[in-house]
């Protein structure tokens, strides 16, 4: 057996056959990998996307709510949804309509337009921080505040959560292994040393925290209010008012990426739980599924921000490059897309509606669970929640990476696939969005109770 309750051998029969059965099932999507072959690297237009548990790539049609079409005519229920960049539905009808009202009238000039303002004044509102700033990705936010972070404080040295999410920024691709940072596995092409300049202690470890803080050279914690990239880990109750008390105790600034977990309530986790950022950063579902970023900061930080500004250009003339900014951010297609999902999509009732079906299916899980005495556990977040096969929700990053069987994950994904479900890949996460049902969340249980059934050789179980 393996540490998650069930057989290795049957996890391989399992999965093989599911391989034939994707094979059987999708023939245009095989020709449309093998011919994507001659000029994609690896067959796709961005190499992570020939990572999930499929023989070959899966090609999507279109897509609308919480539904999609592959090219092989199959429509599927998504608790994916881009990985939140569709947390809202796929093409949400007010997007869709600003989509096409900009289209006409200019896509990028590297100008404001009023839809600027509107959207620096609902973030301030929604957020509770006063300024903002527009990126293309929430990556190049955390890129920016990082300099920013720097700038004001005159150190160097950023502090992460080991297993933290926070998009591709080089500082924060490391991790912690027997007490040391190192860089992390699998990373291509790093000229410098990463460690020089960052450091990973473990989430909810106070201690670890304050020695990390108390060296007195980190110039930010930059931080998830729940880590959601390596499996889902909650804060202990305390922990995130401890880290806004010990960055303030030893003058380092506190960044809030909310990325994944603006799940959790319109004004995320730091309107919920008050958590009083210096920076908060925000990215993939602003704009309703179109690629844009944002970042605020407090007054505070405004001042300081312009301080530092005057500072990098004492002596210049005026002349010089901050390292921020694209031509591209804050286009004004981004801008219009945003403004209309910040009124009319990312609203109190969308939540409303997600909400409760989240916490059904969270329940649902751990109904099978216990059903099949399985020793995993379900950790849930707002709108999105995950299955980890851990007998109890892991409390740091080291402890949700030893839970992972990649086997049996790949199995049960590849399985809910064939039978017109989409989870999201690399671990066992779902998001509702406000399309989604009750039925497709009775659906994706009652599909995965049948996955667990056949691997523990009782086919045909119920609930």
């Amino acid at each position: 057996m393996t540490s998650s309750g069930i057989s290795s051998q049957a996890v391989a029969q399992f999965f093989a056959a599911e391989q034939a059965r994707f094979l059987q099932r999708n023939p245009r999507s095989q020709a449309l990998a093998e011919r994507a072959r001659q000029s994609l690297f690896g067959g796709v237009p961005m190499h992570w996307m020939a990572d999930w548990s499929t023989p070959c790539p899966l090609f999507v049609e279109r897509a609308k709510g919480a539904r999609f079409h592959d090219v092989d005519g199959h429509e599927y229920i998504d608790f994916c949804l881009g990985d939140t960049g569709s947390m809202f539905g796929h093409s949400p009808e007010p997007v869709a309509k600003a989509l096409a009202e900009q289209a006409g009238n200019g896509l990028t000039t590297m100008l404001p337009g009023e839809d600027a303002l509107v959207c620096g004044e609902l973030l301030a509102a929604r957020f509770g921080l006063p300024y903002w700033q527009v990126t293309a990705t929430a990556t190049d936010a955390n890129r920016y505040v990082l300099r920013w972070a720097r700038a004001i404080t005159q150190r160097n040295t950023l502090l992460v959560f080991d297993g933290c999410y926070h998009g591709t920024l080089d500082d924060v691709m490391v991790r912690q292994r027997d007490g040391r940072t190192q860089h992390r596995s699998g990373l291509i092409g790093q000229a410098y040393d990463l460690t020089e300049y960052s450091r990973a202690i473990p989430f909810n470890d106070i201690p670890a925290l304050e020695a990390a803080l108390a060296q007195g050279d980190v110039c930010a914690l930059l931080c998830e209010p729940a880590m959601t990239n390596i499996g889902m880990v909650l804060p202990d109750p305390g922990f995130l008012e401890k880290c806004r008390e010990l960055t303030r105790k030893y003058g380092a600034l506190l960044i809030i990426d909310e990325t994944h977990t603006i799940s959790t309530d319109i004004g995320g986790c730091t309107r919920l739980w008050n958590l009083e950022p210096d920076f908060f950063v925000l990215g993939k579902p602003i704009a309703g599924g179109v690629p844009c970023g944002v970042y605020g900061c407090s007054a505070e930080m405004a001042s300081a921000m312009q301080a530092a500004r005057q500072r990098a250009s004492a002596g210049s003339q005026g002349h010089g490059h901050s390292g921020m900014g694209t031509t591209l951010s804050a286009n004004a297609l981004a801008m219009h897309c945003m403004r209309a999902n910040l009124e009319q999509v990312m609203t109190v009732e969308a939540y409303q509606h997600m909400l409760p079906l989240a916490q059904r299916l969270a329940e649902g899980l751990r109904q099978v669970i216990r059903k099949y005495a399985l020793a995993w556990s379900v950790t849930e977040l707002g709108a999105r929640c995950e299955f980890q096969f851990c007998a109890r929700p892991p409390r740091n990053g080291a402890e949700a990476e030893a839970a992972f069987h990649d086997e049996l994950q790949m199995a049960l994904h590849l399985y809910l696939i064939n039978r017109g479900i989409l989870i999201t890949p690399f671990h066992n996460m779902t998001l509702c969005c406000p399309q989604t049902t009750a039925a497709d969340v009775d659906c994706l249980l009652h599909t995965l109770e049948q996955a667990l059934g056949e691997l523990l050789g009782i086919p045909g179980a119920r609930l």
